[in-house]
This record gives structure tokens, sequence and C-alpha cells, in this order.
């Protein structure tokens, strides 16, 4: 096989997401077909009975808390360079609406989440004794969640490639994962580990340490990860927070390109302003950009482990909460979007041209797919095992929100509601705008 086709295989199943999808449906066999094999192997030590910081190095150890602390890297980097000239959140101001949006993202599946629960076990067939409310009610992180690469993947199907609804569609799903984040920290600490705040010193000499390195302009981004994320990932453990958000306050102060070069296009990025301003602007050079290519193929394929390692359920696990988070994020998310989104627009924040009323309520409904982050914020949520189980069932269920998607898209025709495409700028005065708009950066 030429190195050319190899690559070509490699981009295909990066582009689908097919690491991830293959090791939730080996999880889903394993669990259901060899159940105590699939328990025995995300409890298997591959170093034997060593241990960082009381915590015994298992495999799901070692996927959900050092594994992951490179996939939300790669998500802190399309926070941070959307934040640059140029970026989906820079000025603030042409963001409003998909912001907007977002929170509308987070609350409404709150809201539909803890009016579910009363409607089953108020009001429906399960009594209130039956379960926890204490236990019960952490679950309304889970499904705030979007999955941005699937949510991309099924957003590119529905409108077409280029469509500004992708777009849209990308900042929400990111700007929706940074809170996502903030919940984490905040929320689902351990309560048996209560918050050790004096541990939070090694956090902030992680951040000093990168600080230091990008104001000696370091161009390497290895020793802002080396050096500054091990510390950042022990003051996690130790202060009782999850580690896996380690890179969150490292990656941000990675040298990035003088301005936004999108979410998935640098090195069309590079081809349209060619090579020479391409460097000038540090698009191709800068550390932020090397962290994720050098990054990217093992967090792509690596999502296989934490597939494996998280969607493993039983199908006897469905249950009431199973229903609950699978509609509040398919109603909570569409509601929500939609309804924000249109708030926007009469406070005077219009939606991106060709996106009308129809795209917003589609883009609302893509964002209902939780799956990656749904799946790691349950596990933070829930201890008790059947409860877990049930939200896991859930979030991997919100996958078929795709499908849906995309039947209900080309049945509507959004695939074909296009301008005539507009003349082609002069490279060479677009060159010459992107230089002139670049602000410096250290």
């Amino acid at each position: 096989m030429s190195v050319p086709k190899r690559n070509h295989i490699v981009n295909i199943l990066q582009e689908f997401s097919i690491p991830l999808l293959a090791g939730a449906a080996v999880a889903m066999l394993a669990a259901n077909f060899a159940g105590t094999w699939y328990r025995d192997a995300l409890h298997w030590m591959p170093f034997g009975h060593v241990s960082l910081f009381g915590h015994g190095v298992t495999l799901h150890f070692l996927v959900n808390d050092l594994f992951m602390v490179f996939f939300f890297g790669i998500a802190a980097k399309e926070i941070t360079e959307a934040c640059l000239p140029g970026g989906s959140l820079n000025p603030v101001a042409k963001a409003i609406n998909p912001l907007l949006a977002t929170l509308g993202g987070v609350v409404g599946p709150a809201l539909v989440f803890f009016a579910g629960l009363w409607l089953l076990f108020e009001v429906g067939v399960y009594s209130p004794e039956s379960h926890d409310w204490s236990k019960l009610q952490r679950g309304w992180g889970v499904p705030t969640a979007t999955d941005i690469a699937l949510a991309w993947l099924v957003a590119r199907a529905v409108f077409g490639k280029g469509h500004p609804a992708v777009d849209f569609l990308l900042l929400l799903a990111v700007a929706d994962d940074a809170i996502g984040l903030a919940i984490i920290a905040v929320f689902y600490g351990d309560p048996a580990l209560p918050l050790r705040p004096e541990f939070l010193g090694l956090v902030l000499a992680g951040m000093a340490v990168a600080w230091a390195l990008r104001r000696s302009r370091v161009k390497s981004w290895v020793p802002y990860i080396a050096i500054g994320g091990p510390l950042v990932w022990s003051g996690l453990v130790l202060a009782h927070l999850h580690p896996a958000l380690a890179l969150v306050f490292v990656v941000p102060f990675l040298p990035g390109p003088r301005r936004d070069i999108g979410l998935f296009s640098a090195q069309d990025e590079v081809d349209r302003l060619g090579p020479a301003l391409a460097e000038d602007l540090h698009i191709e050079h800068s550390p932020l950009h090397r962290f994720e290519s050098r990054m990217k193929l093992f967090v792509d394929f690596g999502l296989f482990f934490f597939a494996f390692a998280n969607a493993g359920v039983p199908l006897t696990r469905i249950g009431p909460l199973t229903w609950v988070i699978l509609g509040s994020l398919v109603v909570g998310k569409t509601l929500g979007v939609s309804a924000l989104g249109l708030l926007a627009i009469r406070m005077g924040f219009p939606l991106p041209s060709r996106m009308g009323i129809a795209e917003l309520v589609m883009a609302g409904f893509v964002a209902a797919l939780g799956l990656t982050v749904a799946l790691f914020v349950a596990s933070a949520a829930f201890t008790d095992t059947a409860l877990l189980g049930q939200a896991k069932m859930g979030a991997l269920l919100s996958g078929f929100v795709g499908l849906a998607a995309i039947a209900v898209g080309r049945a509507l025709g959004m695939t074909q509601r296009r301008e005539a495409p507009s003349p082609a700028p002069d490279p060479s005065a677009a060159a010459a705008s992107s230089a002139w708009q670049a602000t410096p950066r250290e």
C-alpha cells in the first residue's frame, strides 16, 4: 500500500470518527456477551500493582485520567484559536448569536432533565423512594455536552460542506464543551474526597511555568506540555478535582498563529495564503498548531480505547434515567438552542447569512449528539453502577440523532438551500487584508 493511499485511509478513519464508533461497538458486544472478561479488562493493571497518588493504574485509569488529558487539550486548543483575531470568538460581537444559543444548549437540557425526573418520580410510574434524589440529580450535567467531531460530521452531511451553519454549530459545540469542562471541575468532584484547595498551588505553578516559557519565546510545544502538564495534573489529583482537565490550564499559553486558521483548515489556509505569508503569520509553525498536528492522530485513534472503557453497558441497564438523559439531549438542546438563537435575533444579533430558522432548529437538534463528552461527564457524575449504566445508555442512544438529522435534512432539501457563489476575491487583496488584520502575538 502506497504512503498517499495509506494516509487517505487514515484521514477517512479520523474524519468519520471510526475508532470512536468501533470502540463503542466492541464495548457493547463485550459488556453484553462477555461481561466478566470486560470488567476484568477495565481493571487490568498493565504495570502491575503500581499506583499514582493512591489511584491504581488500571486500564480505565489510564484512559479516563491520562489519555483524556490530551483529548481536552485539543478542545482547549480549539477554544484558544477561536479567540485569536479573525476567530469565531473575536470580536465577541459577531459570536453573540451562537454563544447565546450555546447557553440555551446548556440551560435547556438541564431544565428538561429536572422536569423529566419530576415527571417520572413524582407524577409518573416510579416512586420517589425507589431512588436517591441526591444521586439522581447529579446527572444534570450529562446532557449539556455536545460531541464536536460527530456534530461537525453530521452538520456537513445535513447542510453541505462550506455552509455557514456548519461553522455556527462548530462554535456552539466548542463553547458547549468549554462550559462542560467547567461543570466537571466545579460540580463533579468526588463527594467522598472533599476539595483540597492547598494543592491548587501546583496548578498555578504549572501555569506559571507555561507563562515563563512563553515569555522566553520557547518555540517548541513539548516543554509546555511536558513540564506544565504534570504539575497541573498532580495539583488536580491531589486537590481531588478531575485530572483530565490538566492541559486546559496549559494549552492557552502555547504561542499561536497571529490570526485564527479555522477548526479543520490549517493546511488549506497555508495553501490559500502561500507559504511565505503563512510563515509570516506563524500559521504553519506555531507551537499551538504543531501541538494539535502531533497529537490529533494519537487522540483520534485513542478514542477507540476511551469508547471501549466507557461505552460498555449491558442492555439490561436501560432504565428511567436513560430516557431522561436522551430526552434532555434531544428536546433540551433543540428547544434551548432555538429559543436563545431567536432571542439573539430579537436583540439585534442576526444569524449568519444563508442560515434561517429551519437551519437554527436543525443545528440545535444536531447538537444533541452528546456521545463522547456525555459519556465522560456521566463517569464523573455517578459512582452508583446502576445509575451510571442508565446514564451512559442515554448518551450512547444520542448517536442515533445523527442518522435522524441526516434523513430529515435531506427530506427538507437543506443541502440545496444555497445562494449562487460570490465572485472569487483577488488572492493578493485577500492576502494583504489578512496580513493587515493580523495582530502580533508573543
